[in-house]
């Protein structure tokens, strides 16, 4: 697959791939995506809005320059904005690969970083050299004044001009949560939407504080997806309980939908409504008893997002679909083509 190196969210003539839940692959415009759909399906997505997430500075103790890159959070509550874990770089850019930063300096509890306005603490490190708390100085507002002043969106190198922030937002970003977008996302536009309802499909939202897809260390991205918390409305867990008791599907647009609707699901096949901290790593071994199909973006093997596909269709198809991606030159990363994939009947 090709990296998409330009920054647009609904390109004209962007591709999806499509696997039945035989494991028969066709491929499709993304703009038809929509009648894939029957009525009565129920479709989810993420509302999150993508923060201001990379933080340039110093490590004070060292004077050192850092790149301090915002990566998770206990809670989606925009009051509570003090403290965060975050992954470090040394210098550099997102002009330069993540794998060929320099190491940050070595940082220990009580360090101070200086990030532009902001001023920041490392309360502890959380289990890996680069991977820490911190606690930013102030009030919320100070802290989300500095944010929006000098953080920018989390970049890496294969979109080569810098990304504005509503570059990262979907059509439907709302709370101000995630580190990174829930770029499945971007196929959605409010045509997208009326024809949904037009098709008697129905449209229901959750809230994921989508967290950082690459680190740039082996050892480091073998933890992720690092701990994400959610929320999910009653009005969404009441509309999959009707799905599921009229037998309709379950469509998630992104990974993060899968992740959040399978940690929030009870045995019998409901979902809690309410605040979660989905903290499981989805694969093949995972039985999913909630989403039925996904909507995502093409994800490159060893990726956490690509072991997620696996709970829904096997190796041998997952191959299959590798093969085709690649044969037809598919782009791939948050500005690229889409895979729709339908759990493999059993």
């Amino acid at each position: 697959m090709i990296a998409a190196s330009v920054p647009v969210q609904r390109h004209p003539q962007a591709r999806l791939l499509v696997v039945d839940r035989r494991g028969r692959i066709e491929h499709w415009a993304r703009s038809e995506f929509v009648q894939l759909l029957q009525a009565g399906d129920l479709v989810i997505a993420n509302d999150a809005a993508t923060l201001p997430g990379s933080l340039s500075g110093r490590h004070m103790p060292s004077g050192r320059r850092i790149e301090v890159r915002l990566a998770g959070g206990a809670s989606l509550a925009l009051d509570r904005v003090k403290r965060f874990s975050a992954v470090l770089l040394g210098l550099g850019d997102f002009r330069m690969r993540t794998e060929d930063r320099p190491l940050p300096p070595a940082v220990q509890p009580g360090d101070r970083l200086a990030l532009g306005p902001l001023r920041a603490t490392v309360v502890r490190l959380l289990l890996h050299p680069r991977f820490i708390a911190l606690e930013f100085d102030g009030a919320p507002g100070e802290i989300w004044e500095g944010l929006a002043r000098h953080g920018r969106p989390i970049q890496y190198s294969h979109v080569p001009v810098p990304l504005a922030l509503w570059d990262t937002w979907t059509p439907i970003a709302g709370p101000l949560v995630a580190f990174e977008p829930p770029s499945a996302g971007f196929v959605l536009d409010w045509n997208a939407l009326s024809s949904l309802a037009a098709r008697g499909v129905r449209f229901a939202t959750i809230t994921h504080a989508a967290g950082i897809s690459s680190t740039g260390d082996p050892e480091l991205d073998a933890l992720l997806p690092f701990d994400e918390p959610y929320r999910i409305p009653a009005s969404t867990a009441n509309a999959i309980s009707q799905a599921r008791a009229q037998g309709r599907r379950v469509v998630a647009i992104g990974t993060t939908v899968v992740r959040a609707l399978e940690h929030a699901a009870e045995f019998n096949g409901t979902v809690r409504s309410g605040h979660g901290l989905a903290t499981q790593r989805l694969g093949a071994s995972s039985r999913l008893r909630i989403v039925d199909a996904i909507l995502s973006g093409t994800h490159e093997p060893g990726t956490s997002h690509y072991e997620l596909l696996r709970a829904f269709v096997d190796d041998r198809t997952l191959g299959s679909i590798d093969q085709e991606l690649n044969a037809h030159a598919y782009l791939t990363h948050e500005f690229g083509d889409s895979v729709f994939l339908e759990r493999t009947a059993a």
